[in-house]
């Protein structure tokens, strides 16, 4: 039962770092590191710190089966490149509030590729949920056109929205090599198939950056997001997978808007308007419904 306590305490705390990471990105994004360069960074030190954590800790190296390599590489490329490039190009462009709004369709999307894919049973309330959640993420993206946070918030919503596809896609592939292999051992080979897949999108905006330009306070945003919204995100997952279901921990992500939105709202002078609200209902209303039990 410890055990248990311990591991909703690590995927709590990596809400909140994710919630956090929404507002916190943009301080210095994209004035001084361009999307694509941050998301490089942020993938390399994310692999370099997964494998030497992985060889200086883990002390069964299995080896991954040669015919699950393409599943992996896969994975790298909807968990990962698509995945990461999508929600920065995206969060740049919007307000940290629709990007975590946005982010909520994850469920509902994956509800509808598990049906495509692993052929899942489709109720009617998933319908219902998903065409609710569906309407509510086209509300936000065509009427959610002002913001004082977002050069484009129309364009930076749909990435959002194509990230969080991306996502869902991950999760279903990423499925079948959870079951067989250690989750450290899966996320290491999934972040550097990744890594190699981001490199020519992100090297020419890296070799931009001035370097000159950052502050004290830059760092510290660079830092929370390369180790804490990166490596300790992502390895308090994986280890909470030990004792917690995907589902309970996928279900933390509702948590998100409502962070997020406190956060911007006391910290970033974003506004909170009818537009949101209405959104934000119907995608939880529809995230509801497809997460929902038949009573048995």
């Amino acid at each position: 039962m410890h055990s248990r306590k311990v591991a909703h305490i690590a995927v709590l705390a990596v809400t909140m770092i994710y919630a956090g990471g929404f507002s916190i990105s943009k301080i210095i994004m994209p004035d001084l590191i361009q999307p694509r360069g941050f998301i490089l960074l942020r993938v390399s030190v994310g692999t370099l710190l997964f494998w030497l954590f992985f060889l200086l800790r883990s002390k069964n190296k299995e080896r991954i089966s040669k015919k699950d390599f393409p599943r992996l590489i896969l994975c790298g490329l909807f968990g990962v490149a698509m995945n990461q490039l999508f929600f920065f190009e995206g969060l740049s462009r919007t307000t940290p509030v629709h990007a975590a709004l946005m982010m909520l369709t994850t469920p509902i999307l994956v509800v509808i590729m598990a049906s495509i894919i692993l052929k899942e049973r489709f109720t009617i309330n998933k319908g219902i949920g998903i065409a609710l959640g569906l309407i509510g993420a086209f509300f936000l993206i065509y009427k959610g056109q002002s913001s004082d946070l977002g050069s484009n918030p129309g364009l930076g919503d749909f990435f959002v929205f194509l990230n969080a596809a991306s996502y869902s896609m991950y999760l279903i592939a990423v499925k079948p090599l959870m079951s067989k292999y250690a989750p450290l051992t899966v996320i290491r080979w999934v972040f550097l198939f990744g890594a190699v897949m981001v490199l020519p999108f992100g090297i020419f905006q890296v070799g931009e950056i001035d370097w000159t330009l950052f502050t004290g306070q830059s760092y510290w945003v660079l830092a929370y997001v390369l180790i804490a919204m990166t490596f300790l995100a992502y390895l308090w997952n994986v280890f909470a997978m030990k004792q917690l279901s995907p589902t309970v921990i996928g279900s933390y992500i509702y948590l998100q808007p409502f962070l997020a939105s406190i956060i911007a709202i006391l910290f970033f002078e974003e506004s909170m308007n009818w537009i949101k609200v209405v959104a934000g209902i119907l995608i939880f209303s529809g995230v509801y419904l497809v997460s929902r039990k038949k009573a048995t």
